[in-house]
């Protein structure tokens, strides 16, 4: 089987931890199934890459074209245009990219299927170049793809339309799968698929070393992920003022860095809050290892890997209840599930965790049901269905197209 993943949401030479879970579970497809795979990622055109620009200048210093664990990623550039510019994003992603994807294909790359990844614009874009190549397509959604863009309305017929032209869709959790019917998919060709771990770079490790490195001494909560306000960094914060005992480890970077560090000093948590900055998996999992409890307060997720990577070192979690996370967090090995999402609410779960806090290697246990092996069969058989259900209404076209010419 030959498959072009495509989308936005692809790790590169520069940003090597952007939309890493579509990169680790294509790395165990293709570890495990008879699969050929490259990608197609596009990244935002800027025309500098001088640091001044920040993450703009990230953007026109990745490489057009790199080889990333033996597989080949090609990053077109496509223009984004300030107010206008998701309503048309689709549309640009799929100019800037055909060119790509027509060359692979006289190259002799003639792929099988297109694995699109994020329903907008990704899998909108996705959706123009499987039609117009007239090629088999999968989109995965993946979280505020369903669960907040559909709220705007032309993006919304968008999806719908990409969803008709896909052959199949997998879903990382069965709430945006039900949202996905809500919002008017044919729920037959829906399948959810969780994100699974890496449970040999998530795993326990000498945690007494790694806290006495970090000069760790209290008991210790993280919060991981972008400094944006839906990840909720700010809630976790506010929440240390109800939790006098405990130190927060804060990793991530964004935009609300600034917004976050004058909040802590605000409230006189300077001693107590210690921002890491974004790290790679190695030291994240020591990261986790070192903690006591990890601290999710998002507003929207499809399915948090962040969960599962602290829980595979050991670390129970306390999360807020939204989308596909009570179907991560389901029992008191993995941690707390809390209702208000609020500091308050956040305190109390902490609180509550604690109170009857699990054997560390009772999580990890917990955490070992959540391996890549059966995610990967199943996306196998479902890009595998739905390249033999076109092959057979290609057939099928053929032998009409025999019968009328007869």
């Amino acid at each position: 089987m030959k498959i072009l993943t495509y989308t936005t949401l692809y790790p590169n030479d520069v940003q090597p931890r952007h939309g890493i879970f579509v990169e680790q579970r294509l790395r165990h497809l293709l570890g495990q199934k008879n699969v050929q795979a490259k990608v197609v990622a596009p990244v935002p055109w800027f025309p500098s890459s001088s640091k001044h620009f920040g993450v703009y200048a990230d953007y026109a210093r990745v490489a057009r074209q790199e080889n990333r664990y033996g597989i080949d990623a090609y990053h077109p550039r496509y223009p984004v245009i300030p107010k206008i510019g998701m309503t048309i994003a689709p549309a640009l992603l799929a100019a800037a990219s055909m060119p790509i994807v027509k060359k692979l294909i006289a190259d002799g790359y003639d792929f099988d299927v297109i694995d699109a990844h994020y329903f907008y614009p990704d899998g909108v874009a996705a959706a123009i170049i499987a039609k117009a190549l007239n090629k088999p397509l999968v989109i995965t959604a993946r979280g505020t793809d369903i669960n907040l863009i559909p709220q705007h309305a032309l993006p919304k017929k968008m999806i719908l339309w990409a969803a008709r032209q896909a052959g199949q869709i997998i879903t990382v959790c069965e709430a945006l799968r039900t949202e996905m019917i809500q919002l008017g998919v044919d729920g037959g060709k829906i399948h959810a698929l969780r994100n699974g771990v890496d449970l040999q770079t998530f795993s326990p490790k000498d945690r007494t070393a790694i806290r006495a490195e970090m000069n760790l001494a209290q008991p210790t909560l993280v919060s991981v992920g972008h400094l944006i306000e839906r990840k909720g960094h700010h809630l976790v914060i506010e929440a240390m003022r109800q939790l006098p005992d405990y130190q927060l480890l804060i990793v991530g970077d964004g935009e609300e860095m600034p917004a976050l560090q004058t909040l802590v000093t605000k409230l006189d948590l300077t001693g107590r809050v210690r921002f890491l900055g974004a790290l790679p998996h190695q030291r994240l999992a020591d990261v986790y290892n070192a903690a006591d409890a990890l601290v999710l307060a998002s507003s929207r997720e499809g399915w948090a890997n962040v969960l599962l990577e602290a829980m595979a070192c050991g670390t129970p979690v306390v999360a807020t209840s939204i989308w596909g996370t009570p179907e991560v967090v389901r029992s008191p090995e993995a941690g707390v599930l809390v209702g208000q999402r609020t500091a308050d609410g956040l305190a109390q779960g902490v609180h509550e965790l604690f109170a009857r806090y699990p054997k560390r290697q009772d999580t990890r246990r917990y955490a070992e049901h959540f391996s890549w092996d059966d995610t990967v069969a199943g996306v196998f058989e479902v890009l595998e269905a739905t390249i033999s259900k076109r092959s057979g209404f290609q057939l099928l076209a053929s032998k009409k197209t025999e019968n009328l010419t007869v």
